[in-house]
Formats: structure tokens, C-alpha cells, sequence
């Protein structure tokens, strides 16, 4: 099934909330690269300046889950915004309790806390920001199902926040595009710590997250004046599909000539 999206520009003013306007063309090649890892999952590439989508599964791709780690975009640019951080090498304590993970275990500046997925210091990030702060922000940035609930360090690990793979492309594609309601610093700072690599005239940018049976991987893709925002979800049977996240993710950018 293939079918065209209105233009970028009304692709990235639309609510995060609501369907893409004709849809998304499923790509049976691509599908094919989810069969031959073993996994179940979808994938979205969006193109930014001119409003095409590419993807695998349109109606998993609208289906919101916890967006896991992957929040951490939205809780720097909300720490710097509200001015809980006051910038991305300001030390935070992790809280001194044992983690899950034995690298959480020490404060860290956003800058490391991010590369190294520290939940500890994102959760007392977001205690700082404070139910009111964040809810607020949530709405301001549209942020997939824009639903709190009362418990502020938890609520994109556990639930009830939610978000689609559509509304995650979307979303950082106005990032990457310095277009999301924040200002441009929270946002320039935001886009440095979320890039990965550069391999001649492309740079990519992402963050991976994992919920309990569910993997993600979003971001994007700049090459000139060129903008591919990405995301993919997938479950997760085992340990063993994690690194499936960003290993099927670049597979499918490549085969798609994005990077």
C-alpha cells in the first residue's frame, strides 16, 4: 500500500497526537529485514523537508508504548528549558542507592548520564522538574499521549506516557529542524548530545531505550540540507534482541541509501 503525506511543513505542525494525514508507503523489502533478524517490530523513516514516509507496519507504527529511555530527548530539553539543569555538564547525583546497572552508580553530568542511559540521574532530573513543571512541558512539547500521572520519575518507564513510532520521527525530526517550542539553546545543547558519529558529508544522531519486551531506537539522519528522522520499535524476547535495535535500525538506513 502506498500513499503520499501532505507536505513537511504541515507533517511537523500537526499534533503529535494525530495520525500522519495519507499514511505511510510500506516498504515489503524492509519488512523483510525484521523476518530475517526474528523479530516483530516497526520502523518509520520520515523526510523531513518533504513530508514522505517510508515504513514497516503503518499500524503498529501509529500504536503508542512507553517510550523508555528514548524520553531522555524530551527530559534534557525539558531540565535545560525549565532550568532544573543549568546545562549539559552540570553534575547530578544518582542517590546513592544500588542500580540495576553498576555504571548508574555515580553523578554524572547530562552529557554522561545520556550517553550512558544513567536512569538514576534522569529520575532525579525529573524530581527536580516536579509533577506541575513536567506536565506542563509534556503538553508545551506535545509529547506522544502527554499523560503524567502522579508518579514523576517513573511515568515513561512504567506508563502511562505513551508514544508511537510516527509521533517519535516526528518529534525529533523538529528537533533536528531547531522547530520544537523550546528555545534554540535547550535544543542546539539537545542535538550535540545525541550525536553518535559522522561518516563523510552525514552525521547520525540517535538514542536507544528498553522497556521490559519492547526496544527502541530514534533519530536522525542530517546529509547537507537533507533531514531523515527514524524510529523503530521491537520486541524483545531475550537478551539477545537488544542489540537488534540499532543493528536492524542501520540496516534498514542503508538499504534505504539514508546513511
Amino acid at each position: 500500500m502506498i500513499r503520499r503525506l501532505f507536505a513537511g511543513a504541515l507533517c511537523l505542525m500537526m499534533p503529535a497526537g494525530a495520525a500522519l494525514a495519507d499514511g505511510i508507503e510500506e516498504r515489503a523489502d524492509l519488512a523483510k529485514v525484521f523476518a530475517q533478524q526474528d523479530v516483530r517490530g516497526t520502523f518509520v523513516l520520515l523526510d523531513a523537508s518533504g513530508g514522505r514516509a517510508i515504513g514497516v507496519d503503518a499500524e503498529r507504527a501509529e500504536r503508542g508504548f512507553v517510550p523508555a529511555s528514548t524520553f531522555k530527548i524530551a527530559n534534557t530539553l525539558i531540565a535545560l528549558e525549565t532550568g532544573t539543569v543549568a546545562d549539559e555538564n552540570e553534575v547530578v547525583p544518582y542517590g546513592g542507592l544500588r542500580q540495576k546497572v553498576r555504571a548508574w552508580e555515580q553523578d554524572m553530568s547530562l552529557r554522561d548520564a545520556l550517553k550512558a542511559s544513567n536512569v538514576a540521574v534522569y529520575r532525579e532530573v525529573a524530581r527536580r522538574v516536579g509533577v506541575e513543571r513536567m506536565q506542563a512541558m509534556l503538553d508545551r512539547l506535545d509529547y506522544g499521549n502527554r499523560t503524567l500521572g502522579d508518579v514523576v520519575d517513573r511515568f515513561w518507564l512504567d506508563g502511562p506516557l505513551e508514544i508511537s513510532a510516527v509521533e517519535q520521527a516526528r518529534f525529533v525530526a523538529r528537533l533536528a529542524l531547531g522547530k520544537l517550542p523550546v528555545s534554540e539553546r535547550s535544543q542546539a545543547i539537545t542535538r550535540d548530545l545525541l550525536r553518535l558519529e559522522k561518516r563523510g558529508d552525514a552525521a547520525l544522531y540517535g538514542k536507544t531505550g528498553r522497556a521490559a519486551q519492547l526496544g527502541w531506537w530514534v533519530g536522525w539522519v542530517e546529509r547537507g540540507d537533507a533531514v531523515h528522522a527514524f524510529a523503530l520499535n521491537l520486541d524483545v524476547g531475550s537478551d539477545k534482541d537488544v542489540p537488534k535495535r540499532e543493528t536492524l535500525g542501520r540496516a534498514l538506513l542503508a538499504r534505504l541509501g539514508v546513511y
